[in-house]
């Protein structure tokens, strides 16, 4: 694949409003490279859902975060978007936030900042998709749904639906620096 080109897009605006050709410029760049693993992150699972359609046959994991991110014992996971999603074959994760969680803690108690929260505004610099599209692929590996050696797409966004895509070598989160982002497919400006 060495000297092809291959177009990024890059949103005027970051949003929801996206998520549809997020999911379209995806399935195109997975199909070219081949990928067969996708990662998206989707607490509501309206995101997900959509993804599910997109990418059947897919190995297709939904980072929904953990239980209680807003309000404690609350899953923001509505039943109706889980059923659909596993239906169509996705997998469902809810876990701790790979940069974030304990180092959260931490910083809420005693103003501390921690690593994990320094490598989360570095990734922010990208932008707030290319943070999560990371995080969450870490996650996904983390649960044994991805492989270290076999390169993934993740799909995330600024707040809710899906605005960025990546490439990526994912690794787990206790090895995050061997993963490599290798390609932005679209993300916002």
């Amino acid at each position: 694949m060495s000297g092809q080109a291959w177009r990024v897009v890059y949103f005027n605006e970051p949003g929801k409003s996206n998520t549809e050709e997020t999911l379209k410029l995806a399935k195109e760049r997975a199909e070219s490279l081949r990928i067969r693993n996708i990662v998206v992150a989707s607490y509501t699972g309206e995101t997900g859902l959509k993804a599910s359609e997109v990418f059947r046959g897919y190995n297709l994991v939904i980072v929904a975060g953990v239980v209680g991110f807003k309000e404690p014992n609350v899953n923001r996971m509505k039943p109706e978007n889980r059923l659909i999603i596993e239906k169509n074959g996705g997998k469902i994760i809810h876990a701790a936030h790979a940069f974030g969680t304990l180092g959260r803690a931490i910083n809420r108690k005693f103003g501390a900042i921690q690593v994990d929260e320094i490598i989360a505004n570095v990734l922010r610099l990208f932008s707030q998709g290319v943070k999560v599209g990371c995080e969450i692929a870490c996650m996904a590996v983390d649960a044994g749904y991805f492989r270290t050696d076999e390169e993934a797409i993740s799909i995330a966004g600024s707040g809710s639906g899906a605005d960025t895509a990546i490439v990526l070598q994912p690794s787990n989160t206790h090895t995050f620096f061997e993963t490599r982002v290798k390609e932005i497919i679209c993300k916002p400006r």
